[in-house]
């Protein structure tokens, strides 16, 4: 099982990183240049807790840290 919020949803997302090399014209450079770009993940902020379910059955499932501080689930 993939580690996917159950209140929310929020999943891991795919991006990059981007490489730059050179010095700025701020600091008296010519300007960086970019040389690469990394794939790399952005993965949410997840805790496994035990939730209490509407039918009343107690459950250990992923919650995002921002609806366990938003109270949208009752921990036991």
């Amino acid at each position: 099982m993939s580690r996917i919020c159950f209140v929310t949803g929020k999943a891991p997302k795919r991006g990059r990183r981007i490489h730059r090399k050179g010095q700025t014209k701020k600091s008296g450079g010519i300007g960086t240049h970019v040389t690469k770009t990394v794939k790399r993940t952005f993965r949410p902020n997840l805790q496994r807790v035990r939730v209490k379910l509407p039918s009343g059955q107690v459950k250990r499932v992923w919650v995002s840290a921002k609806a366990l501080k938003a109270g949208k689930v009752e921990k036991v």
